[in-house]
């Protein structure tokens, strides 16, 4: 293990990016001289077949900080990262991409949430205050789609799939990487020792000059990434992911309780006071709706906020709004089974409780209890 040298080692990975590289490295290096930074600069390149490598030796001759690693097996952007993470001369690794598209202003601010004892800080496109500059339709719908797969997996976390963020050394020194493709931080939040993380709002800002290396084999294997982080939190119940997957199972545990408040009020309501069954309906699911709420909050997200009165009250009322939409998908069905399909109401009103089961969860973990 190289000596401890500096209190930040910036990481970029290369491939082919001769028209980029001298640039980001006198930019990054300039935000270190202004804010005091004792700062290393890694570059490690997956054999540029252009001069990439041998720009960032010609620096290194006036930049002492400033280190170099040719890989020549085993090429990835996510390989690179982890090489990088091994060979860095600090405790503090930074990650950015050398395309110019990570703004290196952001420097100084996530180093000093990482000292402020943040395990990770990510540079977020899809917070408040986010936003990426100008993408083909085709591009922004890939994206959208990766980070929505990461966020079932992270849901409190806006950009799982940044390619900009900075980590504590312990968080990914003993951790089972497994890196492939492109969205190496989805791997150390899915395999790394971590508990407090924090996301900076940034812009995006679309390359230049070179050219993107987004493929079609990009989105297999990312979605390769997700299958193989859900495998490994069932192994490795320490991970956020397993804790992700128990609240699922006690959501699923408190929403099968409220079908037999659901179930067992509509047939009281319909058969014993007579009343027409789509009133009678409303009413189980309001009532079904408190009992899930209170054992929700109390329960599968007890731990994790406050039980303060007036924060309760607040979640309730949101919980309420998002079921709305799930109401409306269950009385849908319960109307369209039982007067089109001519199924038994029971039935139908199981049917229309399964189907608003999922917008009820991915709704709710988004919102509810992200307050």
């Amino acid at each position: 293990m190289r000596e401890t040298m500096y209190d930040l080692t910036v990481i970029i990975p290369t491939f082919k990016e001769e028209s980029n590289i001298g640039t980001v490295i006198h930019e990054v290096d300039e935000v270190f001289a202004r804010n005091a930074i004792n700062g290393e600069i890694l570059i490690v390149d997956d054999s540029s077949p252009d001069r990439t490598a041998a720009i960032v030796r010609g620096l290194q001759q006036e930049k002492p900080n400033l280190s170099l690693i040719v890989r020549n097996e085993d090429p990835g952007l996510s390989q690179s990262v982890v090489e990088g993470f091994r060979s860095a001369q600090s405790e503090i690794f930074l990650v950015m991409d050398a395309d110019l598209s990570h703004p290196p202003a952001l420097i100084p601010k996530m180093l000093g949430e990482i000292r402020a004892g943040n395990d990770l800080v990510i540079g977020s496109r899809y917070m408040e205050g986010g936003k990426i500059g100008d993408w083909p339709l085709k591009r922004k719908i890939i994206s959208k789609g990766a980070t929505f797969l990461g966020r079932l997996l992270f849901p409190e976390v806006h950009d799982p799939v940044s390619g900009f963020f900075a980590v504590r050394k312990s968080v990914v020194v003993n951790a089972e990487l497994r890196p492939s493709g492109y969205k190496i931080l989805l791997e150390v939040l899915g395999k790394g020792c971590w508990e407090k993380e924090k996301e900076l709002p940034m812009e995006f800002v679309d390359r230049v000059t070179g050219s993107s290396k987004l493929k079609v084999r990009t989105i297999i294997e990312y979605l390769g990434q997700v299958a193989n982080i859900v495998c490994y939190s069932w192994s490795h119940h320490e991970n956020k992911v397993w804790h992700e997957w128990l609240k699922l199972v006690k959501f699923g545990c408190v929403g099968a309780s409220g079908i037999f408040v659901n179930m067992g009020m509509l047939f009281v309501l319909s058969e014993f006071f007579s009343i027409y069954y789509l009133f009678s309906s409303a009413i189980a699911i309001e009532l079904s709706i408190i009992t899930n709420f209170l054992l929700n909050d109390f329960w599968t997200f007890g731990n994790e906020k406050s039980r303060r009165l007036p924060r309760r009250v607040h979640r309730f009322i949101s919980y309420n709004i998002v079921s709305i939409g799930g109401m409306a998908i269950n009385m849908g069905a319960l109307v369209f089974f039982t007067e089109i399909v001519g199924i038994n109401y029971l039935v139908s009103n199981l049917i229309g409780i399964i189907i608003a089961f999922s917008w009820n969860f991915v709704a709710n973990r988004k919102t509810t209890w992200c307050l």
